[in-house]
């Protein structure tokens, strides 16, 4: 009961999170009626939701009728440092599909499209307003982890990094700012790989950093030492993920590798975030979380090997490929 009472929770922390609940707490407490004047909303149901989640700690009472973040309420603010603001607002723009994902469970297939008529990745194009949420989503998942990537891994041997799908060029970025002598490319979607410029030279890293547009299923920058791959293979089913990494084979030096970014599932019963972003992936986008068995596949079915598996002080693992 209190697994399936989960829903009501993040659903109702999900509505806080549009409602930007945590940037009107942000310089203090406030009366329910004040925060339902701000939003728009019904005083008492906006208390009574308020309250329920004071109930799980992400809000205090400090007053009747008055609320407070608590620490564990405070990423709530879209300015908390780990803040998860547009994560949750991501998610309760998206949450009806996760109602339907029954569908999933019957063919092995998406939800996503059934549910919003159209395949995840076009409905976001076609819906700026939820494509720059789901863009600053992901860089709010990101934050915390870069610096476990940086400390897991020594990227300074490699004199030309690329980075496949790099988005906004964030990940590359904090790379290259602790390896001096490295250079890179950040690859992705023309109309991404804008924003990456901007970032670049905002970073002034624009002299070490290209950019380049281009579609990573039928072709890569050539001559990498390192191809990095961050939550990229993820979104894909296999044959179409080893597409992806045959292109980096093919296009990377001679002794150049492959660095996949994801998270690892552990066998048995072993509990692990990645078994819900797995069952996640499979609803929005038909994707997988994968074991060490199946990068190993995975990898074979690219002319690479399995070289090692580095595990992070976060969720993520780097899964290590040189050429087969």
């Amino acid at each position: 009961m209190e697994m399936h009472e989960q829903l009501i929770h993040a659903r109702a922390l999900q509505i806080a999170a549009e409602l930007r609940i945590g940037d009107l707490l942000a310089d203090g407490p406030r009366t329910a009626a004040d925060l339902a004047t701000a939003t728009d909303t019904h005083t008492d149901a906006l208390y009574r939701m308020l309250r329920m989640l004071a109930a799980r700690g992400v809000f205090t009472e400090t007053d009747p009728g008055c609320f407070a973040l608590t620490d564990l309420g405070a990423p709530l603010r879209s300015d908390h440092p780990y803040s998860v603001h547009a994560t949750l607002a991501f998610g309760g723009a998206t949450a009806q599909v996760f109602l339907d994902s029954l569908h999933s469970v019957r063919t092995g297939e998406a939800t996503f499209p059934t549910t919003f008529g159209t395949s995840f990745f076009d409905y976001l194009a076609g819906h700026p307003e939820h494509g720059d949420l789901f863009n600053a989503a992901m860089r709010e998942m990101s934050r915390p982890m870069l610096r476990a990537v940086l400390d897991a891994y020594d990227f300074s041997y490699a004199r030309r990094i690329v980075d496949v799908g790099g988005g906004n060029g964030s990940l590359l970025s904090a790379i290259l700012r602790s390896t001096p002598d490295s250079r890179g490319v950040v690859f992705d979607a023309p109309h991404v790989a804008e924003a990456a410029q901007e970032k670049l030279r905002a970073e002034g890293l624009a002299d070490r950093c290209s950019v380049v547009g281009g579609d990573f299923f039928h072709t890569a920058p050539e001559d990498g030492d390192l191809y990095l791959l961050k939550w990229i293979l993820h979104d894909w089913p296999d044959d179409q993920a080893a597409t992806i990494l045959r292109g980096c084979r093919n296009a990377m030096a001679p002794d150049g590798r492959v660095l996949i970014i994801e998270q690892v599932i552990p066998p048995g019963d072993t509990p692990h975030p990645g078994k819900t972003m797995d069952f996640s992936m499979l609803t929005l986008v038909n994707g997988r979380e994968r074991t060490e068995e199946q990068f190993a596949t995975l990898l074979a079915d690219a002319d690479l090997r399995l070289h090692r598996i580095v595990p992070t002080a976060s969720p993520l693992s780097l899964i290590e490929a040189v050429s087969a």
